[in-house]
């Protein structure tokens, strides 16, 4: 609980204070929206975090806005509404702005032409995503099974209409999907490449990390030799479709994760307050290792400690 992280320790980095019950409260009055990372922030793989309900129905009930923004993009923000729900949190979809939502909105607002495809290397998320902005979509798991072949007289066919191809975390990379990849962004003209994130661990199951995103697009990066548009954190651009869908101005948001380099750098570029919570893959040896230079405003063990820090202060 709060208590779990010395304060001393905490303080060792300037700019960093651990999180106290006056700095939740101030931190807490002083914004009126509060984004939240998923895996590793609200759950571990699928086990709740303890605490977080309490956190999320006392900021509800104390007028916050709350936003759950996840680089994960194996599901759509249905599916992770549901998987909300599943664990007895209610969230609405609008609520919800995953990396897998954020690239159909990349394509639909750089008028990705509609007879154009799109190729996923990913989950089912990203599929339903672009066929919910109108786009047609290819691989995904479906593509899990196939295999290649490899005889001197084979040819590899791909689908001359994609335009984009897409790459987020995938259970199931294979060769051919690689491939496919690959060949789509070399010899198809202007074709895009975009990457949901790139993530390098990701909290698959709630007791150890697993390669993440970034594994299956620095495969792509290897053999296509590009470098893909981001968009999920800390890309500026799902902060700039924030923006547009709740008018509050990023002075007034706290970004809460796990995670410094995508979630803290994301919510300091875009100038909101940041909480870093010790759930996810840091820990307090890796925030206070002399080679990190991402400080996050506040530090502290769990989101439950939000809670149980205002209702010590008041």
């Amino acid at each position: 609980m709060a208590g779990e992280v010395s304060n001393s320790s905490a303080k060792e980095k300037a700019n960093c204070h651990l999180l106290k019950p006056d700095t939740a409260a101030n931190l807490v009055d002083s914004v009126d929206a509060f984004l939240f990372d998923c895996d590793g922030v609200i759950w571990k793989g699928d086990s709740l975090i303890d605490g977080v309900p309490d956190t999320l129905d006392t900021l509800r009930a104390m007028g916050k806005k709350l936003i759950f923004v996840t680089n994960n993009s194996t599901k759509s923000r249905q599916q992770y509404a549901k998987k909300f729900h599943s664990l007895g949190i209610s969230v609405s979809e609008d609520e919800i702005f995953s990396s897998s939502f954020a690239a159909a909105m990349y394509l639909k607002a750089n008028g990705f032409p509609k007879e154009k495809k799109v190729y996923a290397i990913g989950g089912p998320g990203i599929l339903e995503e672009m066929t919910d902005a109108g786009f047609t979509c290819l691989g995904g798991p479906e593509d899990g099974n196939k295999t290649v072949q490899l005889n001197s007289n084979s040819l590899f066919e791909h689908d001359k209409s994609v335009g984009a191809v897409v790459v987020g975390l995938d259970l199931y990379i294979n060769l051919y999907k690689l491939q496919y990849a690959t060949l789509c962004i070399r010899e198809n003209p202007g074709c895009l490449f975009i990457a949901t994130n790139r993530d390098a661990t990701g909290n698959l199951t709630d007791l150890q990390e697993w390669p993440g995103a970034g594994c299956m697009v620095a495969a792509v990066c290897g053999s296509t030799q590009k470098e893909p548009v981001v968009v999920g954190k800390p890309s500026t651009f799902l902060m700039e479709f924030l923006l547009k869908n709740f008018n509050i101005p990023t002075s007034r948001m706290c970004m809460v994760g796990d995670r410094l380099d995508t979630d803290i750098l994301f919510g300091q570029n875009a100038g909101c307050r940041t909480l870093l919570v010790l759930t996810g893959v840091t820990n307090l040896s890796s925030l206070e290792d002399p080679s990190n230079d991402i400080q996050p405003e506040y530090v502290t063990s769990s989101v439950a400690d939000i809670a149980k820090l205002v209702k010590d202060h008041h």
